[in-house]
């Protein structure tokens, strides 16, 4: 494989999954996180002008529901923790792509290319790694 195979076809593919994903467990975090917002400020709202409203009580007691399903699936799916972990390692891959063109340390002698490989796919093994013990812990509970 040569460099620009490496980069375009490993690298680079690489990049735009983990900033997808990134990008995916973003919205879904800030969604469920505004969602618990507007819910949680709701309910002081119509306990206040409860008795003008019918079934306010049902109400206030769904909006409760809502907060806790939001919470609940915001902590199980962990977005906001993958969220910061997909976006550190797409920047630290674009970091070494950009270290490696500019042939600036460590890319700056003759085995600089092989040195890419080596770090690109211990950064890659490392989120996986990581992933595989998160599923398997979660698996084990």
């Amino acid at each position: 494989m040569t460099e620009e195979e490496y980069i375009e076809d490993r690298l680079n593919d690489q990049i735009s999954w983990y900033s997808k994903k990134s990008q995916t467990n973003q919205k879904w975090f800030k969604r469920l996180r505004l969602l618990e917002i507007i819910s949680a400020a709701i309910i002081p709202f119509l306990a206040g002008i409860g008795s003008v409203i019918p079934h306010y009580s049902l109400i206030i007691g769904s909006l409760g529901v809502i907060i806790a399903v939001s919470a609940g699936l915001s902590a199980l799916y962990k977005y906001h923790e993958n969220w910061i972990e997909y976006r550190t390692t797409a920047e630290t891959l674009k970091h070494e792509k950009y270290l490696f063109q500019a042939k600036c340390s460590p890319y700056d002698n003759d085995d600089s290319f092989c040195k890419l490989v080596l770090r690109v796919e211990g950064l890659i093994s490392k989120e996986n790694t990581q992933w595989s013990r998160y599923a398997e812990k979660a698996k084990s509970t």
